[in-house]
C-alpha cells in the first residue's frame, strides 16, 4: 500500500477554511484543532464542567448494555471501563445507518475517530476513547436503505432494501424482515466476483442481519472496529432518552435564544458570500416528536408547539410534561444534536465531513446558550482506492487522478481520436464544406428558373447533410467498436474512481474491497496516521 496526497480544489469553503485559514472563520468555530494548546484547553474545560454534563456513570451503564448486546468485543469493554473514570475524554463522530454500512466514507469516519483518539491520548497523556454515534433517530429511510457496488459488467449497481410502509419512522424503529435480508445478501453475492474471502464475508453479513437496519449496522461496525475499542451509541436508544430529558427541556426553555443564535450565525455566513448548510426556521423548536410511528418536526406557533400539518399541538407546559413522562418520543434535529452530544459525553473532538463542518458553523453561540462549548472539529480522513490494474491502465494512457476527476471525457475522446487513422471528423467536415460550396450556387441558379426550387433545394440540402451526419456517426460507432476492449479500460478507470461523477468514497461499499483484499485492507487502512489538516489521499494497492 502506498499513500499519495491529492488535495481537492472543490472542497466546501468553510471546511477548507477551518484547516487552512482558521482566522477567517474564528467567529464561527471555537478552536483551531491544529494548535496543540487548544487540545489542552478543551480538556481543561471538560474537567471543570464534569458536573454540568449528564452523569458519566449513567451514560456508561447505557452504553455498556448496548455494546454488550451488539458490539461485544473485550477491547470495547476496556474502552467503557476507561470512560467510567473522570478525566477520560472521547473523540466522537456519527452517521446514519446504511445498508452493509453504506458508502465507504462511513468506514473512513470510524477509522478517523479511532486514530484521532489514539493521537490525542498519546499527546495529552490522558485516556481518550473513540465513540461512534449511530444516528438511529433519523427517519430518512431512502438515504439509509441502499448501497452500491461495481459489478463485473462494469455497472454501478444499487442494492436496495424495501419495507412495508412509507411512514417517517426512525430507522432504529423500522422492522426489516428476515426474507428481505436474505434477498439483499444474495443480490450482493451475485454481484461480487468469487474470491477466497467471499464465503466468510457473506457469513458475516448473514450473522449481522437483525430486526432493524441500525442493529445490523452496529453489528458490522463491531466486526470491523470492535478490536480497536470503538464504542457504539444509538441515538434512538430509549434508555439514553431517559438521561436526556433535562437537556430536551432546556432546548425548549431556551428556544428563543437558540433560534436567535442560529439566525445570527446564518447572517454572518451570508455576509461571507456563502450559504448556510442547514435550514434555520425562525419558528423552529428544533426537536422532533414521535406520534403514531411518525417523526414530526415541531414549530412554535403563538404559545403552542405543533408540527406543520397540525397532527400534534402542545402548550409549553404540556410539552415539558411530555418530555418528563415520555422522553423516548423526542429526538434532536441537525441543529440540536451536537448540543445533546456535548451534554451527554465529554467530547474532546468531533470528526466531521466537509458538509457537516459547514453546518456546524451555525452552532458556536448555540453551545454558549446552554452553557456548553463547541468541541474541536476534526476533518474526516478521505481516500480513493486505486488497485494495481487501474494504476497500470492509468500509466498506459498517461492519466492522472486529477484528469480522471476533472477532464475524463475530454481525455477519453482525445485518445479515441488518436486511434482514427481515417480522420473521420476532419474528412466529413471537408466533404460537407465542399458539398455546400458547390451546392449553394446551384440552388441560387435554380431559383432563376422557378422560385419554388430554392426552397426545395434547401430542404434537399439539409437531407443530404443529415445523411452525412448519420454516416459520420456510424463511422464513429465503428471506431469505438474496433477499440471496445481498450475503451472498457477507460470506463473501468472512471467507474472505479468517480462513480456517478462523485468521489468513490461517497458511492461504493467497503465489502466490494474486502471481497478482493480481505481483512488485510482494513489493517493497512488503520495504519495510516491521522493529521488534523489532512487532505484527500490515494491508496495505491
Amino acid at each position: 500500500m502506498k499513500i499519495i496526497d491529492k488535495p481537492l480544489s472543490a472542497r466546501q469553503p468553510l471546511a477548507a477554511a477551518l484547516t487552512a485559514d482558521f482566522s477567517s472563520v474564528a467567529h464561527l468555530y471555537q478552536s483551531d484543532a491544529s494548535k496543540p494548546a487548544n487540545w489542552q484547553a478543551r480538556l481543561e474545560w471538560l474537567d471543570h464542567n464534569e458536573d454540568n454534563r449528564i452523569n458519566r456513570q449513567d451514560v456508561v451503564n447505557v452504553l455498556r448494555s448496548y455494546n454488550e448486546r451488539h458490539n461485544a468485543h473485550p477491547r470495547v469493554g476496556e474502552s467503557l471501563n476507561r470512560l467510567e473514570q473522570k478525566g477520560t475524554a472521547v473523540i466522537v463522530g456519527g452517521q446514519q445507518s446504511g445498508l452493509f454500512t453504506g458508502p465507504m466514507l462511513v468506514i473512513y469516519k470510524a477509522a478517523t475517530i479511532i486514530k484521532a483518539a489514539r493521537k490525542a491520548e498519546a499527546e495529552l497523556g490522558r485516556p481518550v476513547v473513540p465513540v461512534f454515534w449511530i444516528a438511529g433517530e433519523d427517519h430518512d429511510w431512502d438515504e439509509s436503505n441502499h448501497t452500491y457496488v461495481l459489478s463485473t459488467e462494469l455497472k454501478v449497481t444499487r442494492i436496495r432494501m424495501h419495507r412495508d410502509d412509507d411512514l417517517r419512522t426512525p430507522v432504529s424503529y423500522t422492522t426489516v424482515k428476515a426474507s428481505e435480508w436474505s434477498r439483499v445478501i444474495e443480490e450482493l453475492n451475485e454481484l461480487l466476483p468469487d474470491t477466497e474471502f467471499k464465503p466468510q464475508l457473506l457469513a458475516d453479513l448473514r450473522e449481522s442481519a437483525a430486526e432493524t437496519l441500525s442493529l445490523s449496522f452496529a453489528r458490522l461496525l463491531g466486526k470491523l472496529f470492535g478490536a480497536y475499542g470503538l464504542v457504539l451509541l444509538d441515538s434512538a436508544d430509549p434508555e439514553l432518552r431517559k438521561l436526556e430529558k433535562d437537556m430536551f427541556a432546556s432546548i425548549i426553555r431556551e428556544g428563543d435564544a437558540l433560534t436567535a443564535s442560529y439566525i445570527e450565525a446564518a447572517r454572518q455566513i451570508r455576509e461571507m458570500g456563502l450559504e448556510e448548510q442547514a435550514e434555520v426556521a425562525e419558528d423552529g423548536a428544533n426537536l422532533f416528536y414521535l406520534q403514531d410511528q411518525k417523526r414530526l418536526l415541531l414549530f412554535r406557533s403563538g404559545d403552542r408547539y405543533q408540527d406543520r400539518s397540525g397532527r400534534v399541538s402542545f402548550t409549553r407546559e404540556q410539552l415539558l410534561e411530555q418530555i418528563e413522562q415520555h422522553p423516548e418520543r423526542f429526538s434532536n434535529n441537525v441543529l440540536t444534536r451536537p448540543l445533546m452530544q456535548d451534554a451527554l459525553l465529554p467530547v474532546l473532538g468531533f470528526v466531521l465531513g466537509d458538509g457537516e463542518i459547514a453546518y456546524w458553523a451555525l452552532l458556536k453561540k448555540a453551545f454558549g446558550v446552554l452553557n456548553l462549548q463547541m468541541p474541536l472539529l476534526l476533518p474526516r480522513m478521505s481516500f480513493t482506492v486505486v488497485d494495481g490494474t487501474l494504476q497500470k491502465y492509468m500509466d498506459q494512457y498517461g492519466l492522472t487522478f486529477e484528469e480522471v476527476r476533472d477532464h475524463f471525457q475530454q481525455r477519453k475522446s482525445a485518445w479515441l481520436n488518436q486511434q482514427d487513422n481515417v480522420h473521420v471528423d476532419e474528412r466529413f467536415a471537408e466533404v460537407k464544406e465542399a458539398f455546400t460550396r458547390l451546392y449553394d450556387p446551384l440552388i441560387e441558379q435554380l431559383g432563376t428558373i422557378e422560385k419554388g426550387l430554392v426552397r426545395l433545394g434547401g430542404t434537399n440540402k439539409e437531407r443530404i447533410l443529415a445523411q452525412m451526419d448519420y454516416l459520420q456517426g456510424k463511422a464513429k460507432d465503428a471506431l469505438a467498436t474496433a477499440n471496445e476492449a481498450t475503451l472498457r479500460h477507460w470506463d473501468r478507470i472512471y467507474l472505479s474512481l468517480m462513480p456517478q461523477d462523485k468521489l468513490q468514497e461517497r458511492v461504493y461499499n467497503i465489502f466490494y474491497y474486502l471481497n478482493r483484499y480481505g481483512t488485510d485492507f482494513m489493517e493497512q487502512l488503520m495504519e495510516i496516521p491521522y493529521e488534523t489538516n489532512a487532505c484527500h489521499k490515494l491508496i495505491l494497492l
